[in-house]
């Protein structure tokens, strides 16, 4: 699966809706995650496209349901959909290795702490398969927003997609592997409840 880049940061507290959950992707989902992944580039990640066309043709690329589907039944690999009331609200990536290589927000959710509730579930996730550290490449656009979240950069910019960003991010995890979420943290009939930033809440999909 190719390495994309995460986007997006949220800064205002966040404000779950009242039928908002977490839940693991399916190949149905494709279509509209993938609607999810491109809006969220074109409209929200203007400060490392610059609206080039070219810079966006090579990001937007491998971004069709075909491929978004691929992601999804890819072993070893976790997509992770924000959801509410049937719309997908957010998309996220994480490999069993701990490498986050989605971290979507659409345009019609911003500063609803989507991207925030989001970020932990991948979390959650990568430290269920055992993993201490995550790491991820961060856009000009949600650099502010990891570094608030406890990443650290690792390197020089990549220079991903014609782009002068790319930050190599890691982050040590602060709970151990398995077990990282108690019976009592999740939500009630598979809703994300109200909650700190860093309670994640992630629903079975059943």
């Amino acid at each position: 699966m190719p390495v994309t880049r995460s986007a997006v940061a949220d800064r205002r507290p966040p404000h779950y809706g009242p039928l908002m959950k977490i839940r693991d992707a399916r190949v149905v989902d494709a279509p509209a995650a993938c609607h999810v992944l491109r809006r969220s580039i074109i409209e929200l990640c203007a400060a490392d496209h610059r609206n080039d066309p070219a810079i966006l043709a090579k990001w937007l690329a491998n971004k069709t349901p075909e491929i978004v589907a691929s992601w999804i039944t890819q072993p070893g690999n976790s997509v992770l959909l924000v959801v509410e009331s049937g719309d997908i609200l957010g998309v996220g990536s994480v490999t069993d290795a701990g490498r986050i290589t989605l971290n979507y927000v659409s345009p019609d959710a911003r500063f609803r702490g989507v991207s925030r509730a989001l970020l932990n579930a991948l979390e959650t996730r990568a430290a269920e398969r055992g993993n201490t550290r995550c790491t991820l490449s961060s856009t000009e656009t949600a650099r502010r927003f990891y570094r608030a979240a406890g990443y650290v950069e690792a390197g020089p910019p990549a220079s991903e997609f014609g782009t002068r960003s790319g930050y190599p991010m890691t982050k040590d995890l602060p709970f151990p592997g398995k077990d990282a979420i108690s019976p009592a943290e999740t939500g009630r009939d598979g809703v994300l409840q109200p909650a700190p930033p860093s309670i994640v809440r992630i629903v079975p999909d059943v």
